[in-house]
């Protein structure tokens, strides 16, 4: 079995020192609970205010945020989930998300494709290369971020591409409890795969955030579920449910897309 592990905080608009506090306290603590990986929320090192971190946050400074995350990550043995702005050769911003191993190594890395909401259309640019997947302590793992997950073509091509699990740091605000609580776990049954949403707490910025963190399973059966609140959540995810859930019920294998592609799709 693998103990996933996901931390579900309130962060500090741009106080880098502080978030990154919160999660190596959160990486210590999963750590000492066995996890293999802690996941934690969309921009939390930074903090989610996608017009306050791009016109406050220097890039300059990036290089060493994700050093100083990656010496979390050695320093307690434990895989980690970040995300971060980057900025790309031509300029464009992007959100981002990095999978690192036990020893601070980065396994998978991943730019959002789909940007909600006029601020983040405003301060970043959409990327468009499908997400990867890699072996992540034998299970095969990709990732996607917040919105991303909402649409069905982006985690099926996480699947079809062999992903069993996903890995997803998020920050959804208060009033969207069907995310978490329906589409994450459809997605999850239709797909096939294990999904780790990992979501922000409290207030930043003027925004209220759900919580609700969830892990769902590639049954569709809800794993672990977070309240409001600050917390660790957990869960454990046997390296072969993915293939058991797809042994039962073939959907990757009887899809038609010659067939939808016929039909506009």
């Amino acid at each position: 079995m693998v103990l996933l592990a996901l931390m579900q905080a309130n962060s500090a608009v741009l106080d880098v020192e502080a978030n990154c506090a919160a999660v190596e306290a959160a990486a210590r603590s999963a750590a000492a609970a066995g996890a293999a990986v802690l996941v934690t929320p969309e921009l939390f090192p930074v903090g989610y205010a996608p017009l306050k971190v791009r016109a406050g946050l220097d890039p300059a400074r990036l290089p060493a945020i994700r050093a100083g995350l990656a010496g979390i990550a050695r320093r307690w043995g434990i895989g980690l989930v970040y995300s971060l702005p980057e900025v790309a050769a031509g300029g464009a911003w992007h959100i981002t998300s990095t999978l690192l191993d036990a020893g601070g190594n980065e396994l998978l890395h991943y730019a959002k494709v789909h940007l909600f909401g006029d601020e983040e259309r405003a301060a970043f640019s959409p990327a468009e290369e499908r997400p990867a997947v890699v072996d992540f302590n034998g299970i095969p793992t990709s990732m996607v971020i917040c919105y991303d997950v909402e649409f069905p073509e982006i985690v099926r091509a996480a699947a079809v591409s062999g992903a069993e699990l996903l890995l997803v740091p998020t920050a959804l605000a208060h009033g969207f409890d069907a995310v978490p609580q329906v589409l994450l776990r459809a997605r999850a049954l239709e797909s096939q795969l294990t999904i780790a949403y990992a979501n922000h707490s409290g207030m930043e910025d003027g925004c209220r955030f759900l919580g609700g963190s969830v892990i769902a399973g590639p049954d569709g059966a809800l794993l672990a579920a977070a309240g409001e609140g600050n917390q660790l959540l957990f869960a454990e995810v046997a390296p072969d449910s993915a293939r058991q859930a797809r042994a039962v019920v073939p959907y990757l294998e009887e899809r038609r897309p010659d067939l939808y592609r016929s039909w506009g799709l």
